[in-house]
């Protein structure tokens, strides 16, 4: 586990061991021995998003997406630069929290008398984060705690009056990746906290003995991988390329999407793995294969920074020839679409996105945010000095720890807003609710959690214990994550918008839509919805896709052509199964499918036609007096007969004679009988077969029949003239 040096470097041993103690003193109700003062190792957390409550339930988000390089030298404690780059998808996401727990409070009949609070955290994108993040949310972030005996848990940390960011949660929405969200389920997983996760997607997390305390309102990756499979083999996409996360996303993607394909003749080209941390030269390098690739479709699994850079990389060299298949991580992303530079590379995607829906009243709460109304909002703060291009200035007396010395001066440069700006007519991705995917996910989680906590405080047992408990029982204050835990497997409620909602397990039912990105006059790229997927069943609108050739003609990607009827595929010796010869079947032998395995033999009385495809009836066909050899013939009948009959005639004349009495008579006149009779043969049966049709035709029969000797003959004017087989042969009757 590489992450966990990590973790002790942040908090000494004793620390650590506090931190974890105290927790499972919240979550298992055991009492400290003996009263443990403890102050925090490390730095506080500074930059957070968080309301006040009587339960506090913490939010985990990649408010920032490029991280500093950190040097390990094993001498002293690392020095960890903060994140920079603002999301603002993220952004979006984190406010659709807020604006979530709002509504909530806003809700007479759910948990009603109980104020929810939030604390909203950046994991920066890392699991090394998202640990530090998770563990300050859950131990609480206060500066001291004061543990003992008769201390209640609410009042051990901090200062009387400590807000929501000194007091410990019990529950956390997020994390934002599946990596994160394992490592998360590893570390908490003894202390029983919940995480309900918006992006976790791997398969992995659906197993219940190895992640019982990871939900998820996301399906998982299994469905849309088996989505892209069936679209794969729909079109024929029999040989692709693959670029992937190199992490548990990607791979484990890739391999059920190889699981829904086995045996369905689809075979990769590569399959190439990119890292956030490598990003530069991983791009440069699969850019590279997929030019040198005679695949036409690519499969993308991975985030879409990462696939941003390969697409640039791939514009720097004009490979514009490729039809992309995406994956949820990327195919609905602003920052592709309107990326006029990668337009000529990813015109055409088709991808799988996460099932979008409408949110009532969340574009009037983004529009009315402000950053006088929301002082303590550094995010916000943030947010606006970039939108507008102002600064600020420093109204709050802990602002300025708030910001990196480094962007000081920059900030200084900038002029004072003059606050009249306004978010009514700004047009970004912050701003824009066309499409609110991920966003809807982090919304449903928000109200899974409130319903499970008003199932909890709402328990009859709760209600029936009191009487004993009255001070532990009664108090949202005393929430024990792992009885919240229990009521989130029992979860089913109706979410604002009418649909029902519960969990299979980890899971909730898979529902996903189909998107293709088309040109538009600008040069940008749009998002068009295309078709949806629901559980298993795909549901696709072929002739509204528009593919990277810019028409509606499907793209082709094979090793090798189809083998048409009459040929047979011949595997090529150390090559996929997809890279393949097609072979003529032999005389006499058929086949009538596309891509078929075997030629199969006609039955005797047939034979194979000129392309091999089908059998037909062997012909029956006769010889003509005007024909070369039926003249021959006919000359060679008429003169054995009249040889036969003289002999015949002389042998009889001069039967007495010793010479043909030593000849034995007797056998000899047989024999010369025999074959006069068979020269009267060949006369009679020009008699017969002549004068019904009036035709002169010498009763020969021409047989394709391969065990006689062959022997080219034209073809007889009198006879009937179907099909010819490529040889003829002859046998006289």
């Amino acid at each position: 586990m590489s992450w966990f040096p990590w973790l002790f470097t942040l908090w000494s041993p004793s620390a650590l061991s506090l931190l974890l103690l105290s927790a499972m003193d919240r979550h298992t109700g055991l009492e400290v021995v003996q009263a443990i003062v403890c102050s925090r190792w490390g730095a506080p957390i500074k930059k957070s998003l968080s309301q006040d409550g009587d339960v506090i339930i913490g939010g985990l988000f990649n408010l920032y997406y490029k991280r500093s390089a950190v040097e390990h030298g094993f001498t002293k404690l690392p020095h960890y630069e903060p994140c920079t780059g603002l999301d603002l998808e993220s952004l979006k996401n984190a406010y659709t929290m807020t604006f979530a727990v709002e509504e909530i409070n806003r809700n007479s009949t759910l948990l009603p008398g109980v104020k929810l609070g939030y604390r909203i955290l950046d994991s920066c994108g890392s699991s090394y984060w998202a640990q530090q993040v998770a563990l300050s949310l859950v131990g609480g972030d206060a500066h001291s705690c004061n543990l003992t005996p008769s201390t209640p848990r609410s009042a051990a940390y901090g200062q009387p009056g400590e807000t929501a960011a000194g007091q410990p949660v019990p529950l956390l929405i997020g994390s934002a990746s599946s990596t994160s969200t394992i490592v998360l389920s590893r570390v908490l997983g003894p202390l029983s906290v919940p995480l309900i996760s918006y992006m976790a997607s791997c398969p992995c997390l659906s197993d219940r003995l190895n992640f019982p305390n990871v939900f998820r309102t996301i399906p998982s990756d299994i469905y849309q991988a088996q989505a892209m499979a069936r679209m794969a083999i729909r079109f024929s996409w029999t040989w692709i390329g693959a670029v992937i996360e190199n992490n548990d996303y990607g791979h484990l993607a890739i391999q059920a999407f190889q699981e829904e394909t086995r045996g369905k003749g689809v075979c990769f080209e590569f399959i190439e793995t990119v890292l956030k941390e490598t990003i530069v030269s991983d791009a440069s390098r699969v850019a590279l294969t997929i030019q040198a690739s005679t695949a036409r479709v690519i499969l993308v699994f991975c985030w879409y920074t990462e696939i941003k850079e390969v697409f640039l990389e791939l514009a720097k060299i004009n490979v514009t020839d490729r039809q992309f298949l995406a994956s949820e991580a990327w195919s609905t992303s602003d920052d592709l679409l309107q990326d006029l530079d990668i337009s000529k590379v990813a015109s055409g995607v088709v991808g799988v996105a996460i099932r979008s829906s409408t949110i009532p009243g969340f574009e009037n709460y983004l529009r009315s945010l402000h950053p006088m109304r929301r002082p303590d909002d550094t995010f916000l703060r943030e947010f606006w000095e970039k939108e507008f291009g102002c600064s600020l200035g420093v109204t709050q007396s802990h602002a300025a720890s708030l910001f990196p010395a480094k962007g000081s001066s920059q900030k200084a440069s900038l002029p004072l807003c003059s606050g009249t700006e306004s978010l009514e007519g700004v047009k970004n991705p912050f701003t824009d609710i066309s499409q609110l995917r991920v966003a809807y996910n982090v919304y449903l989680a928000v109200y899974a959690a409130a319903h499970a906590l008003h199932s909890l405080l709402s328990c009859p047992d709760r209600e029936s214990s009191s009487e004993n408990n009255s001070s532990t029982w009664s108090s949202p204050k005393h929430i024990k994550p792992k009885e919240l835990l229990q009521h989130l497997n029992k979860l089913n409620f109706t979410t604002p918008q009418g649909d029902m909602f519960y969990f299979q397990g980890a899971d909730i039912p898979a529902k996903y839509d189909l998107v293709n990105w088309q040109e538009t006059p600008e040069g940008s790229l749009k998002l068009v919805l295309i078709g949806r997927v629901d559980g298993f069943d795909l549901h696709l609108n072929e002739s509204a896709i528009q593919w990277r050739t810019g028409s509606n003609q499907v793209p082709v990607s094979v090793c090798t052509e189809s083998c048409p009827p009459g040929t047979r595929k011949a595997n090529r010796k150390g090559e996929p199964l997809c890279c393949f010869d097609c072979i003529q079947c032999a005389e006499g032998e058929i086949s009538n499918q596309t891509d078929s395995l075997h030629c199969e033999h006609c039955p005797s009385e047939f034979w194979s036609n000129a392309k091999q495809t089908a059998c037909i009836p062997r012909q029956l066909d006769f010889l003509s007096f005007n024909e070369t050899l039926g003249i021959a013939l006919t000359t060679a009948a008429v003169s054995g007969a009249a040889v036969t009959t003289a002999v015949f005639v002389m042998f009889l004349c001069y039967r007495q004679t010793p010479v043909v009495r030593a000849n034995n008579s007797e056998l000899s006149f047989l024999l010369l009988l025999s074959l006069k009779f068979s020269a009267w043969c060949w006369s009679l049966d020009e008699v017969v077969w002549s004068r019904p049709t009036e035709r002169k035709c010498l009763p020969l029969y021409i047989y394709t029949d391969y065990h006689l000797c062959d022997m080219a003959v034209p073809e007889p004017p009198c006879a009937s003239t179907p099909e010819k087989n490529t040889k003829k042969h002859l046998m006289a009757r």
